[in-house]
């Protein structure tokens, strides 16, 4: 059995759509960090998206565990043209795209943006690749809020809007073991 232990990075505090720009990680918190290095299994492999918001919170969580290189699939959602850009001036522009996106997430993009189930491939394949060349292996996978929300789908069986429903915060952990072709999830957004 292979455990991930999907790690969500530390907060940007941007109030805009941030995707693939890279802004850094708030990582004062250095109590929080230890509770969560702390609560990670020791022996665990450490991965975390190419971006340096992933990047430094694995770092900061990573203690004796072994580091696999940065892997640019599991970066958070593309948005393209709504990257860093509020809510409300998206909603403003065009209504329908906005509401479609989010609210029936499935093959709607944003311009020149991904749309949620392209995320989806990118992600499953980034996972699978890493659960067929680590199996048995706890694996801690440092990420962001769509990466993680493409697994829990996965694993649970969810249509796209149901899966929007779960929070996943700033260094929050969700747990899911991989047992061949079943996919179990343990926790969703653990905050330790």
């Amino acid at each position: 059995m292979t455990r991930l232990h999907l790690v969500r990075h530390g907060p940007t505090h941007a109030k805009t759509m941030v995707g693939w720009s890279d802004l850094p990680a708030d990582l004062s918190d250095t109590a929080a960090l230890k509770r969560l290095h702390d609560h990670l299994p020791p022996d665990a492999l450490v991965i975390s998206s190419d971006l340096s918001r992933a990047i430094d919170t694995a770092s900061a969580i990573q203690g004796q565990r072994r580091r696999l290189p940065h892997h640019p699939d599991l970066r958070e959602i593309h948005f393209g043209q709504w990257e860093l850009r509020e809510f409300a001036e998206i909603e403003a522009e065009d209504p329908e795209l906005a509401f479609a996106y989010w609210d029936n997430p499935g093959d709607v993009r944003p311009p020149q943006g991904e749309s949620w189930n392209e995320v989806r491939d990118r992600v499953d394949s980034a996972i699978n690749a890493l659960v067929s060349a680590h199996t048995g292996r706890n694996l801690v996978i440092v990420a962001h809020f769509g990466v993680i929300l493409t697994q829990v789908q996965r694993a649970l069986g969810l249509d796209g809007q149901q899966t929007f429903a779960h929070r996943i915060d700033n260094l929050s952990v969700t747990d899911i073991a991989v047992n061949g072709g079943a996919w179990t999830v343990g926790s969703i957004n653990h905050l330790p």
